[in-house]
This record gives structure tokens, C-alpha cells and sequence, in this order.
């Protein structure tokens, strides 16, 4: 059974950036899902406003299942999120272990 990480990646309007923080903190909490062994956010060195999401998964039908377990309140979350999020600047990345 291999683990998936999975990234995105995104710069955020400066002007809402404690809008953001408090976006974050509660998806933290919120954020629980059978499977998902690890969840972080980093600010990207030298990319003012740019940040990163990292998600760590068991295993690929963890990762698969990942949207199903979702509820309504991350729902919310996701859209302010993508509302103060810079225009064409979202990346995702998907990484599977070799095993």
C-alpha cells in the first residue's frame, strides 16, 4: 500500500492574507478524513503570498475517497478560499509512493 501526497499550491490577494490565516486555521480543525495522515500549510520562501498545501494519504483509495468524505463547512471553507485566491495562479501536484 503506497501513501499519495498531494499539493496545491496558490497565491492569495495581499489584502486578505489575515482573511486567509483565519480561513486556514479553521479547515485545520475541521479537516478529518479516514486515510489522511497529515495535513500542513506552508508559506512558499521568497513568493510573497504564496502558499502551500500539503496532504498526505494512507493510500490511493484514501486519497480517491478523500472528496466523498467531505461535509458542508469544508465546502464553504474552499469557496472563500478560492475567492481570494489570485486568478490562474493555482498548481496541483500528485505524488505516488514507489513501494
Amino acid at each position: 500500500m503506497s501513501k499519495v501526497i498531494f499539493s496545491i499550491q496558490y497565491e492569495i490577494n495581499p489584502a486578505k492574507k489575515n482573511e486567509y490565516l483565519d480561513i486556514i486555521r479553521e479547515f485545520k480543525n475541521l479537516l478529518k478524513s479516514d486515510g489522511l495522515e497529515k495535513y500542513e500549510v506552508y508559506e512558499v520562501k521568497g513568493k510573497a503570498n504564496v502558499f502551500q498545501e500539503m496532504y498526505e494519504f494512507a493510500s490511493r483509495e484514501a486519497f480517491e475517497a478523500f472528496d466523498d468524505d467531505q461535509n458542508e463547512r469544508l465546502n464553504i471553507l474552499i469557496n472563500k478560499l478560492s475567492d481570494i485566491t489570485v486568478e490562474n495562479s493555482t498548481k496541483y501536484s500528485t505524488l505516488y509512493e514507489l513501494g
